[in-house]
C-alpha cells in the first residue's frame, strides 16, 4: 500500500500544475482536486463511514446535535486503517508538501479536531480560522485536507464549503466548493484562511442524506515569520443578519426562528470564550501557587506582601 496506489494517478502526474494553482488561488492558498483517491478506495471509506450515533454528537446538555465526529478513524475498519497508514507515510506527506510548497509536514496521531465529520439537515458552520498550534505538541498547524464522500449533493441544498476573503468586511468575497464525492480540498491554515459553510437545507424527501467528509490536519515544527501569531483557539465570526432584515420588514415565524438560532450561536461562542479565559486564569493561579510552594517562591511571595504593605502606607 503506497500513495501511488491509493491516491489517483492524475494527482501524482499533475503535481507541478497543482503547486502553481495552490500558490495563486483566491481568496487564500488552496486546491480543489476531483477524484483525489482511487475510486475503489473512496468507495471503501464510504462503506465504512460510521453511523451518526457512533460519533461524538452530543450537545453540552446531552441532547443529540446535528454534527457527529469520530477522531479514532483507525478503529472504523480496514479502509480507514489504510487511510491512517497512508497519511503518515513519508511518500504521502512529501506529495502534499510538493503540491503546496510546505515541506516537512507532520501527521497528527491524535486527529485533534479531525477524523470523520457528518452534518445533518439544519447544521452550519460560521466562518472561522482554525486553532493555530497543536494542543499536545509544539507544532504549527499548516494545512487542512478534507475529502468529501457525498455521491449526491446539490448547490441549492446549502452546506458547500465557503472560503472567505474577510467575513468581517462588507466587501467580503466568497468562493464556494460543492462537497461532492471524492473531491478533496487542501488549504493553508493561517490567520486569514477564513472558511465555513451555510445551513444545510435538504428537501423533505432528501432528509435521510447528510454531509459526510474526512478532515485531516497537518503540522510543521516552524512556519514563516510573516505567518506567526499568538497561540489561539478557533476564532469565529458570527453569521450576519440576512439582507431581508431591514427597517420596515415584518418578522415572520421563520424570521423569528432564525434570529433565535443566531442569538443562541452567539451566546455559545461567548460561553466558549468565557471558559477559555476561566481555564487560563485557573492555570495561572495554579502556576503561581506552585511557585509560592517552593523555597524561592515562598521568599518571593513574602517579599511581595511586604512591598504591598509599604506601598499602602
Amino acid at each position: 500500500m503506497t500513495s501511488s496506489t491509493l491516491i489517483d494517478r492524475n494527482v501524482h502526474d499533475r503535481r507541478e500544475v497543482l503547486r502553481t494553482q495552490f500558490q495563486s488561488a483566491f481568496p487564500f492558498r488552496h486546491l480543489v482536486i476531483d477524484n483525489f483517491l482511487s475510486k475503489d478506495f473512496a468507495d471503501a471509506l464510504l462503506a465504512e463511514f460510521p453511523d451518526f450515533e457512533r460519533g461524538n454528537a452530543r450537545n453540552e446538555d446531552g441532547s443529540l446535535g446535528g454534527k457527529s465526529t469520530v477522531e479514532r478513524i483507525r478503529e472504523l475498519g480496514p479502509a480507514f486503517a489504510q487511510l491512517d497508514d497512508l497519511i503518515q507515510s513519508r511518500g504521502f506527506l512529501d506529495l502534499v508538501g510538493q503540491v503546496t510548497g510546505i515541506d516537512n509536514l507532520l501527521y497528527d496521531p491524535w486527529y485533534f479536531g479531525g477524523g470523520t465529520h457528518e452534518n445533518r439537515h439544519g447544521q452550519d458552520l460560521d466562518a472561522h480560522i482554525d486553532f493555530n498550534r497543536h494542543p499536545m505538541e509544539p507544532w504549527h498547524r499548516r494545512l487542512n485536507l478534507i475529502v468529501y464522500l457525498n455521491h449526491r449533493w446539490e448547490d441549492e441544498w446549502g452546506g458547500s464549503l465557503q472560503l472567505h476573503s474577510d467575513p468581517r468586511s462588507e466587501q467580503n468575497q466568497i468562493l464556494s466548493v460543492t462537497p461532492l464525492f471524492n473531491r478533496a480540498v487542501i488549504f493553508e491554515t493561517t490567520e486569514w484562511s477564513w472558511h465555513g459553510f451555510p445551513p444545510i437545507q435538504l428537501p423533505e424527501n432528501e432528509r435521510g442524506l447528510s454531509r459526510k467528509s474526512v478532515a485531516l490536519y497537518f503540522y510543521t515544527t516552524d512556519r514563516p515569520a510573516e505567518e506567526l501569531a499568538d497561540t489561539h483557539s478557533t476564532v469565529y465570526v458570527d453569521r450576519p443578519l440576512p439582507d431581508r432584515f431591514k427597517a420596515g420588514h415584518t418578522l415572520s415565524e421563520t424570521d423569528v426562528q432564525e434570529l433565535r438560532v443566531l442569538l443562541k450561536r452567539r451566546d455559545m461562542h461567548n460561553q466558549r470564550l468565557y471558559r477559555d479565559v476561566s481555564n487560563l486564569t485557573r492555570q495561572l493561579e495554579e502556576a503561581q501557587a506552585a511557585l509560592r510552594a517552593g523555597p524561592i517562591g515562598k521568599f518571593e511571595h513574602a517579599g511581595w506582601r511586604l512591598l504591598r504593605r509599604l506601598l499602602r502606607r
